[in-house]
């Protein structure tokens, strides 16, 4: 019989707000939860995956140590927010490769302590690439390169403010349902902490034209941690498990055939889907990277809920609501625009989507079975990753 892949185990690290934690604490913390809420010991761990963010030399290596474990695998691809879905589907091969039974996915960051002026970074990493040497001088920030998406968005379709503004609209009912990110909202003094309306976003400062700054996420300190498990190890788990149906990654780049409005998310979406054996019709749940409200547009267009330049008119819909009907409730635990976004936020698609297979999200979807995570890396509008995972209820 050909081996399976679970997640069986989750933890998201509570604080938004923790100066007194380094990243490694972070994610100590939230392995050792999440193993047991798995039911497993520290001995079980097989792989390690770590995307080596908090570590400036030997990545991967520094967090087998702090955490004491010797694994047989160990995997430190950083591709930025999309991250934890590659690692997912890496995980996924080395165990049905019978390399591993148990796998451990950790992240942990504390991007909002070590702010000192709660800025908005400019560029990805230490070193430039050789584009962003010729970018950066022209003024090109990270924000800027999404508002470029969001611009040729409105130019070719149509797309309006208002509706790219539904998306933090929902993202932020589901935060008022969720206690983490309404303690998260208190914690970094959130001026308004109550439902946002569509003027209410509009109305927020410019941060890049034609992005405010409600169309942004939340920086925040925060982490988690996913166990992922073998069929052999599962039977002696704590939940029956959520079972890794499909993978797959893709990158894109500012080339001679490149759309600024289309992303790599058409790429790997088509590949976990494939390998899944489902549509995005069947799909009830999608946590997508929503790093800016423009991001889950062109998401929802990509992987197929809706044709390319519709997603303005998709979101606006009222659609995205985990009670609403029509199509996939998204980020449901108020996503990176209103419950947590410490740089990387692709782990949290995958712990949100966990708790909806389980049925124990603050915004269930009533019989949720299968739920799809597409993880954004790096810049939209040029550089980027995606990531794409679909899950199913075991």
């Amino acid at each position: 019989m050909p081996r399976r892949a679970f997640i069986a185990g989750i933890h998201e690290f509570p604080s938004r707000v923790a100066p007194s934690y380094s990243p490694h604490q972070i994610k100590a913390e939230s392995a050792s939860k999440a193993l047991a809420d798995a039911g497993l010991p520290w001995s079980a761990v097989g792989g390690l995956y770590d995307a080596g963010e908090s570590e400036t030399s030997l990545p991967g290596l520094g967090v087998a140590e702090y955490l004491g474990i010797k694994p047989k695998v160990i995997d430190t691809t950083n591709v930025g927010g999309s991250s934890y879905e590659l690692h997912i589907g890496h995980a996924k091969r080395a165990i049905e490769a019978g390399l591993i039974d148990v796998a451990l996915i950790t992240y942990g960051s504390t991007l909002r302590s070590e702010s000192s002026s709660g800025g908005i970074p400019t560029s990805i990493g230490i070193h430039e690439t050789p584009a962003e040497r010729i970018e950066r001088p022209h003024g090109l920030s990270l924000v800027g390169s999404y508002a470029l998406v969001a611009s040729r968005h409105m130019h070719e379709y149509g797309t309006t403010s208002e509706q790219l503004a539904s998306v933090a609209v929902s993202a932020r009912r589901h935060a008022l349902r969720n206690p983490l990110a309404v303690d998260g909202l208190e914690a970094l003094a959130i001026r308004s902490r109550g439902e946002l309306t569509v003027d209410d976003v509009v109305s927020s400062r410019p941060i890049a034209d034609p992005l405010r700054l409600l169309d942004c996420c939340l920086m925040t300190d925060g982490g988690g941690a996913v166990v992922l498990v073998s069929d052999a190890v599962l039977k002696d788990c704590r939940h029956a498990g959520v079972e890794v149906l499909g993978t797959g990654e893709a990158v894109s780049f500012v080339d001679a055939d490149s759309d600024l409005t289309t992303s790599a998310a058409v790429e790997s979406g088509r590949r976990a889907f494939a390998e899944a054996g489902v549509r995005p019709d069947d799909i009830d749940v999608a946590m997508l990277y929503d790093s800016f409200s423009i991001t889950v547009v062109t998401q929802l267009e990509d992987l197929g809920f809706c044709p390319k330049g519709a997603g303005g008119e998709y979101v606006a819909s009222g659609v995205l609501d985990f009670d609403s009907d029509g199509g996939p409730a998204v980020n449901t635990d108020g996503g990176g625009l209103s419950s947590t976004h410490p740089g990387m936020r692709g782990l949290f698609l995958l712990i949100e989507a966990t708790r909806q297979m389980r049925g124990s999200s603050t915004s269930q979807v009533p019989g949720a079975e299968l739920a799809v995570c597409n993880g954004i890396g790096g810049f939209l509008g040029s550089r980027h990753a995606s990531g794409t995972v679909v899950l199913g209820r075991a």
